[in-house]
């Protein structure tokens, strides 16, 4: 999950992070920060984590008996198709087809619906870190406030994600260290996926 919120937070690094304006009498003053660490600190991260992990469960039990459904009157098809009918049989046959069609696409849209639940969980988390640090910049004259990942080399009192986790409420002694192993969703796609649909043609067993 937390390799997903990367690219959100790239995406609020290049247009969020904002100067801060001073009168002139005043010295450049640059801070930096981390989003991406200050938001593992949050008690959010690992709520978002645990809605997507549910979320993603959700849709692959959906998409697994939608695969059982198919392979079990797939086996009914093959086991019966020799003695079937030519109109059952087509019938048979489109079913499978419209079955397997219904597969692809639900697979398309549960990729989709979980980037939607992503970004809707993490949206307003980054905005609450995004006025976090703004609030910091301001009461602590900072001009500018850069991402640590773009800095090279920078003074330790310079980094303001301490300040920005004690405005957000955590404590920054308690801080992670580092990042921990991104955890991902359960997967929305089965091991397998459905058989091709019999083709129309077939011939009747001797």
């Amino acid at each position: 999950m937390m390799n997903k919120i990367k690219t959100l937070v790239v995406a609020f690094l290049l247009i969020s992070f904002a100067s801060f304006a001073q009168s002139s009498d005043q010295p450049l003053k640059i801070g930096y920060t981390n989003v991406e660490f200050i938001l593992l600190q949050l008690p959010e991260s690992k709520q978002i984590e645990s809605q997507l992990k549910d979320h993603s469960t959700v849709l692959e039990n959906q998409l697994k008996g939608k695969y059982a459904d198919y392979e079990n009157k797939l086996q009914a098809y093959e086991k019966g198709a020799a003695t079937m009918d030519k109109t059952i049989r087509e019938d048979k046959e489109k079913e499978l087809m419209n079955l397997n069609n219904s597969i692809q696409e639900f697979q398309r849209n549960a990729q989709q619906s979980l980037q939607q639940k992503e970004k809707s969980l993490v949206d307003p988390v980054i905005a609450k870190i995004d006025k976090a640090i703004k609030d910091v910049a301001k009461e602590n004259g900072y001009t500018y406030v850069i991402s640590n990942q773009a800095l090279l080399a920078g003074p330790e009192d310079g980094d303001i994600s301490p300040l920005v986790l004690k405005k957000l409420g955590v404590d920054p002694s308690k801080a992670k260290a580092a990042e921990p192993a991104a955890t991902k969703p359960a997967a929305t796609t089965p091991a397998k996926t459905p058989a091709k649909t019999p083709a129309k043609n077939n011939k009747k067993k001797n």
